[in-house]
């Protein structure tokens, strides 16, 4: 990326390693992703800005608002595995000690249930912005 650091604060310390597989999976999304994205890009979210497949420190982010530390986290079956819960649980605990709120919904929950899915996400848009003031 042409000058920005690593080190600025959206990116929380990512590794160019990091930004090189966040690259990689921009051009691999899922169905449920490329909807998902349909409804959050050219900041169609109540006027922020989403970015997708966002490094943030070891992580990559499914969609990333940097003004209100938002991260929406679209999970296929992979998942529901045990250990995978943990990993994910593991993964929100250290991103919400940088501040950041994450939510998750399945790849279904976006395909079948779009409309609901973006009111759960105007929700939380809505109480993020509400404590900024």
């Amino acid at each position: 990326m042409k000058g920005v650091s690593v080190e600025y604060p959206m990116y929380f310390g990512a590794t160019p390693d990091i930004f090189k597989k966040a690259k990689e999976l921009r051009k691999e999304e899922t169905e449920a992703e490329k909807i998902l994205w349909t409804r959050l890009n050219k900041n169609q979210m109540m006027g922020l800005q989403f970015r997708r497949q966002h490094p943030i420190n070891k992580f990559i982010a499914d969609f990333y608002c940097a003004k209100i530390k938002l991260i929406i986290e679209v999970d296929g079956s992979i998942h529901e595995i045990p250990e995978n819960q943990a990993y994910d649980i593991g993964r929100s605990e250290i991103l919400n000690d940088f501040g950041i709120t994450v939510i998750r919904f399945s790849n279904e929950q976006v395909i079948n249930e779009i409309e609901s899915t973006i009111k759960e996400i105007e929700r939380n848009v809505r109480q993020l912005l509400d404590k900024e003031r």
